[in-house]
């Protein structure tokens, strides 16, 4: 683990080991934090999405810790830039998850700290199956873009108070996330439709409306004594 302390957090580069393979990720924790955010991407993106990053960034700046892991080792990252297939197989995604939550909960320096995911296209319905999985564990979930109807047999039993969010012109999108949004039995859930936002939330000021809102959704449940 490579660590380095700046202005009162930590910041380290993990390599956490699952089975046969290590995972690679970045994990940051600003001091006093009282709970950390874990980021599942998907469709062919990794640690390093501008997007995800910028978030990140974003829920550090209010006392939350993250951390941006790749679901995939660098090997099934090269297979499936040519198959493809492996950024659509959920269950292999969602047991990662569960696996790295399992870590994040017994390493030393997170083993404390309210757990949230946030995920993102395929991501977030890995992080919904995880959630069902670990949900003595998993307190709030946010989905950007996501494809939670992927995890349609999880949804029912999902525990975690549960954020949509979506952009106003990806219809398809928006679809999807209503019918998943009807399928979650948990109490605390919403669907956020942010005007004028395509699927990548290119346009201006659209991915600053994401971070706020997940900064909401994760202080309310994550940081807040309840």
């Amino acid at each position: 683990m490579k660590e380095s302390a700046s202005k009162g957090k930590r910041d380290s580069e993990v390599r956490i080991p699952i089975d046969s393979i290590i995972l690679e990720g970045n994990l940051i924790i600003p001091e006093g934090a009282k709970g950390i955010v874990v980021f599942a991407h998907g469709s062919g993106s990794s640690r390093y999405s501008p997007r995800n990053q910028y978030v990140a960034r974003e829920l550090q700046k209010e006392g939350l810790g993250t951390l941006l892991f790749d679901l995939l080792t660098a090997e099934e990252e090269r297979i499936d830039m040519v198959t493809a297939h492996l950024r659509f197989d959920i269950d292999l995604l969602a047991n990662r998850l569960v696996d790295v939550t399992t870590w994040l909960s017994s390493n030393p320096d997170t083993k404390e700290l309210n757990i949230g995911y946030f995920g993102a296209s395929t991501g977030a319905a890995a992080a919904l199956i995880a959630a069902k999985e670990r949900s003595n564990a998993v307190k709030a979930v946010v989905s950007r873009g996501g494809r939670p109807d992927l995890a349609e047999k999880a949804l029912p039993g999902v525990k975690a108070p549960t954020l949509l969010i979506v952009g106003g012109e990806d219809f398809q999108v928006i679809d999807m996330n209503q019918w998943a949004l009807d399928r979650l039995t948990v109490k605390e859930k919403q669907l956020k439709i942010v005007p004028g936002a395509t699927h990548l939330f290119e346009e201006p000021g659209t991915l600053e409306e994401v971070a706020h809102l997940a900064g909401e959704w994760f202080k309310k449940y994550l940081l807040e004594e309840r």
